[in-house]
């Protein structure tokens, strides 16, 4: 049960959210400046664009502080979110040297969240002339594509409430404290968000919620959701 250093996204494996968040403490003290001597620090707001679906790809943006969440818009202009990434983890992949576009959004979730933004020619060139950075870069994006190939196969495979059963426990045991009840989960979300995660309306989670609560599997109040027995969502 930890805290808000883990990314959210849906996942078979509770306990791997964190993979990936950590790929630049591979490099020694004079690597990981000269990979940030290239970068632009920048501090963005709740509900500010990082880049848009559609956009060409520039670079990567690394996350020091807050959260990012990206996210899909279908042609319909609904929205399905793939992951909410914390600080460790970059976004902009995966044509980090730049060109393409690209295929999802990014957009932040905490006022005075810290980004470094470091130009795909930039990258190009650290990654010909220090091997420790190229290695750090590649881990990056095994750690991204390991992320998308779990989400592929949860939508493919999970029913939209086993999804939620699933995402309920991820939280669980990734962001919760011990209550005299249960797990309280400290990450919150509304039905709203939880919904475009799993692939579903607001109205339908709200609903789903109400009857686990009815079962005696979790409590929902306005400002928490405690988890009574994490065993049952398993099932």
């Amino acid at each position: 049960m930890s805290g808000e250093t883990s990314a959210i996204f849906l996942s078979e494996y509770l306990l791997d959210l964190h993979a990936g968040s950590a790929f630049l403490d591979g490099l020694n003290a004079q690597d990981r400046e000269s990979l940030t001597a290239q970068g632009a620090r920048s501090k963005l707001d709740k509900g500010e664009r990082v880049f848009n679906q559609g956009d060409k790809h520039v670079g990567i943006w690394i996350i020091e502080s807050g959260r990012v969440r990206t996210y899909y818009a279908g042609p319909t202009g609904r929205e399905i979110t793939l992951a909410y990434w914390t600080p460790g983890h970059f976004v902009g992949g995966p044509e980090v040297f730049g060109g393409g576009r690209h295929v999802w959004s990014a957009d932040v979730l905490e006022d005075n969240t810290g980004l470094l933004f470091v130009s795909g020619a930039s990258l190009r060139k650290l990654v010909s002339e220090v091997p420790d950075i190229a290695i750090t870069l590649i881990e990056g994006l095994v750690a991204k594509g390991k992320t998308y190939s779990a989400l592929i196969q949860m939508l493919g495979t999970r029913s939209v409430s086993g999804r939620l059963q699933q995402l309920l426990l991820i939280l669980a045991y990734n962001h919760s404290r011990e209550g005299t009840n249960g797990l309280v989960i400290t990450r919150t979300m509304t039905n709203e968000q939880i919904a475009a995660i799993v692939g579903a309306t607001r109205q339908w989670v709200t609903q789903s919620l109400e009857n686990l609560q009815r079962k005696g599997v979790l409590s929902v109040s306005r400002k928490e959701i405690i988890v009574h027995h994490p065993e049952s969502l398993r099932e």
